[in-house]
């Protein structure tokens, strides 16, 4: 292996590589399984500039396969009362048969779905499939899909800092792209018609041939640049994600920060590492996560851990930590993501927090987190002794109050703004206070 770059991108090289142009490019990637969209500019001296990027990793041609499976379903329970979905064999059967028509209408007005022998009925009699799909009927099943491409296609735009009008080309790349409503609300969207002369299926492998090439040849005059597709960091205390190297950041690149341990005589830190847009951690995508251990013992906050992204030009992430003081280090490289099971991923989440770090504190804000903890702690046990109470005088308003001023302490810790701290913990003591009021006995 020589170099990794992304299918955008590959296409990008294909469409300009040799042709001492300058122009601006959208790469429109609709594949089978993920949607991917980039902007780059590309100029006559042979640089290739990723100028930003985005995609939706559940979004393809599987989509558009998985709408006319389901219209042929609904289409057969509603004839025999028979749901196609619970019989293995006959759910393969219609994933290959819907594939097979979205491609067949692509260059059809209407095709016809023919399965006979689908399935046994109720009195063992053998059953058929029949139906005819018009090109017209798959576009109003798979509209909202293909505006999903387009509203991330305006995001992109936008994060490159361009409009519309400033894209001069459009390349169709993946499958899906010859489907004939694709073509047309690119070209409704866009205001021009994509380029006719790059072929979907090849211009990918052709571009990766291309960047091969000048790499084996060492070529000089062709430089390309690429960007992260995705936001990166680490989750720190509290469930927040905490970024380090943001998104459409040009690589090769690294980015450092500095945290400290949360608890007193915390002599290890979990970093968990994420890529995502979302301030919550448990909303973006785990990449990885390593413990470092061996850190002194010492108060919260007086160890100080420094965590370092590094991106390759392959696009792949080293994250190292390592104690200051010590010099005690530890690393991870994140070769793939992981696919995790929503409960698998709270757990992960839940465990990591523990012991996740947190932001390096400047003085005014290193006094003020100590009260804080002490203040979560006791609005912690203060509202477990509230439900577990058979009569109290506390209601779900104050309830209510209390939880929205501790996730607004927590928010002010991870920002490290001693100001809105000051003010948020003054909050937090008058809704403990107002608890405990509460639990008190009546007279």
């Amino acid at each position: 292996m020589v170099r990794i770059i992304n299918e955008p991108t590959a296409a990008a090289l294909a469409y300009g590589f040799g042709k001492k142009i300058d122009r601006t490019v959208a790469v429109y990637d609709l594949g089978g399984g993920t949607f991917d969209i980039s902007i780059m500019e590309i100029s006559s001296e042979g640089v290739f500039k990723v100028v930003s990027t985005a995609g939706d990793t559940l979004l393809g041609g599987e989509d558009f396969d998985q709408r006319l499976l389901q219209w042929l379903v609904e289409g057969f329970k509603t004839q025999h009362d028979i749901d196609l979905r619970s019989d293995r064999m006959a759910l393969q059967r219609l994933k290959d048969a819907s594939e097979k028509a979205k491609c067949e209408l692509s260059y059809l007005e209407e095709t016809e779905v023919n399965l006979p022998f689908i399935i046994s009925s109720r009195r063992n009699e053998a059953l058929h499939l029949q139906a005819v799909i018009s090109r017209q009927k798959l576009e109003e099943l798979t509209e909202d899909l293909i505006e999903r491409t387009l509203e991330i296609t305006q995001g992109a735009i936008e994060e490159a800092g361009m409009s519309k009008d400033e894209i001069e080309d459009i390349i169709l790349v993946g499958g899906m792209t010859r489907m004939v409503k694709v073509q047309r609300r690119v070209a409704e969207f866009f205001g021009r018609e994509p380029c006719q002369g790059v072929n979907p299926d090849e211009v990918v492998a052709l571009g990766a041939a291309i960047q091969g090439y000048t790499l084996f040849e060492q070529e000089a005059d062709m430089v390309l640049l690429d960007v992260t597709p995705h936001t990166l960091g680490i989750m720190v205390a509290g469930g927040y994600f905490e970024e380090l190297i943001p998104q459409n950041t040009t690589v090769p690149t690294f980015r450092s920060k500095i945290f400290t341990t949360i608890r007193d005589h915390q002599t290890a830190v979990k970093l968990m590492v994420l890529q995502g847009e979302s301030e919550r951690a448990a909303e973006n995508e785990p990449l990885g996560e390593f413990i470092l251990t061996g850190l002194r013992s010492a108060p919260a906050g007086q160890v100080e851990v420094e965590v370092t992204f590094e991106i390759n030009a392959d696009g792949i992430v080293s994250v190292h930590a390592k104690d200051l003081e010590t010099g005690k280090s530890q690393s991870i490289t994140v070769t793939a993501s992981s696919s995790l099971a929503p409960d698998e991923l709270d757990r992960m989440i839940l465990e990591a927090s523990q012991d996740a770090p947190v932001k390096r504190d400047d003085e005014a804000v290193r006094g003020l987190r100590q009260e804080a903890m002490s203040l979560i702690r006791e609005m912690e046990s203060l509202v477990k002794k509230a439900k577990g109470r058979a009569n109290h005088t506390w209601n779900e308003d104050t309830l209510r109050r209390a939880r929205a001023a501790l996730e607004r302490v927590q928010d002010a810790l991870r920002v490290g703004d001693a100001d809105r701290l000051g003010d948020e913990l003054a909050t937090l003591k008058r809704a403990c206070t107002m608890i405990e009021a509460s639990l008190e006995p009546s007279a």
